[in-house]
């Protein structure tokens, strides 16, 4: 769990860690969606289905402070977290250690065939986070999105996956939605590190990969936390105007050199409840009048129409709030879950959601 107290022992942070989770509750305390239609293309409707349930949040971080505010660091960073625009992006939500809801999507999508082959050309995929815990297939899921990212900048697309807050916890050695399954995978991928200390015998080999420095941590370290694709923007939980104040490339930057280097508490930025892999202010209905004004301010300031948010099960299928300036395309999709298979589309500045049967 995320914390910004650098001066604590980090076995007293681990201790200290709350009992919660990234998305609301599990399916199985309210019963499983009702089964998806076959696969279509169906254009989304401007509102959640009046009536749609809230997801309540069941994880927070210990603190609730605003980002530090912005600070000169010299040199302007560059905006690396830009990326031209695509004539075809597909966007993909929660997976949770779930490899074949992974394929499902991304072949739902039509970035890969049945063989995990890209065959998605020129398309940009884009996953905004947690591809890991709750489930037992997290080597495989992170090790295919490396792969297809390889593949597809050579046929001249992209995919680029984001980090959520399931992959910050690991880093930071919070390994409480951790499988037993999903620790021997990583077994002799790194050499243990001192900042394992404290950390439980079982999760010893979880802990080398995952904490800053060791090799999924340098593979996590290579992704964003917030991306822009054209005039959409793309974030595990949400942006707001102090995001953008604070700089979303500073941001990225003090993650990734955190993840590649440490200490063990992660940058304030990410690790408190406002920052953009918690925020849940635009995922829960309604969305007032006042947050929808705060989005249009941050997504004004960073100059493009929509955002498109993760971490937050939307009980009804993919939805949009704020007049269709947020989507949010955490549909459970995991088995963990049993959500639907859905993944959003922005083609040609349309929006649809795609629905498939699995």
């Amino acid at each position: 769990m995320p914390s910004d107290d650098g001066a604590r022992p980090w076995r007293a942070a681990l201790v200290a860690l709350l009992l919660a989770g990234c998305n609301a509750s599990s399916p199985g305390a309210e019963g499983a969606p009702k089964a998806p239609p076959p696969a279509t293309s169906v254009a989304l409707a401007p509102k959640a289905a009046p009536g749609a349930p809230a997801s309540v949040p069941s994880a927070a971080p210990p603190s609730s402070a605003a980002p530090a505010p912005a600070a000169p660091v010299g040199a302007a960073l560059p905006d690396d977290f830009r990326y031209p625009a695509s004539a075809r992006l597909i966007a993909i939500g929660d997976l949770h250690g779930d490899l074949a809801a992974s394929r499902a999507a991304l072949r739902l999508g039509g970035a890969i065939d049945g063989d995990d082959r890209w065959v998605g050309g020129t398309l940009t995929v884009v996953q905004t986070g947690d591809e890991i815990d709750r489930g037992d297939e997290d080597r495989d899921i992170l090790d295919l999105f490396e792969r297809l990212a390889g593949a597809a900048r050579a046929a001249g697309g992209r995919v680029i996956a984001l980090n959520g807050n399931h992959e910050v916890m690991n880093v930071q050695g919070d390994f409480r939605y951790v499988t037993p399954g999903a620790v021997s995978p990583f077994a002799g991928v790194s050499p243990r590190s001192p900042l394992a200390r404290g950390t439980a015998r079982d999760f010893a080999d979880r802990a080398a990969a995952f904490l800053p420095g060791g090799a999924y941590a340098l593979k996590l370290a290579e992704r964003d936390v917030i991306a822009v694709v054209g005039d959409s923007a793309f974030v595990h939980g949400g942006v707001l105007p102090e995001h953008v104040s604070y700089g979303i490339a500073r941001l990225n930057h003090e993650v990734r050199d955190w993840m590649k280097n440490g200490p063990a508490a992660a940058p304030r930025a990410i690790s408190n409840e406002r920052g953009p892999v918690w925020l849940r202010d635009y995922a829960l209905d309604p969305v007032s009048a006042e947050t929808c004004a705060v989005l249009g301010q941050a997504l004004d300031a960073l100059g493009v129409r929509r955002l498109v948010v993760g971490h937050t099960t939307q009980k009804t299928g993919i939805s949009s709030a704020c007049g269709d300036r947020v989507y949010r395309i955490d549909v459970g999709l995991s088995r963990f879950y049993g959500g639907p298979l859905q993944v959003l589309e922005i083609q040609a500045g349309v929006v649809r959601v795609l629905r498939g049967q699995r």
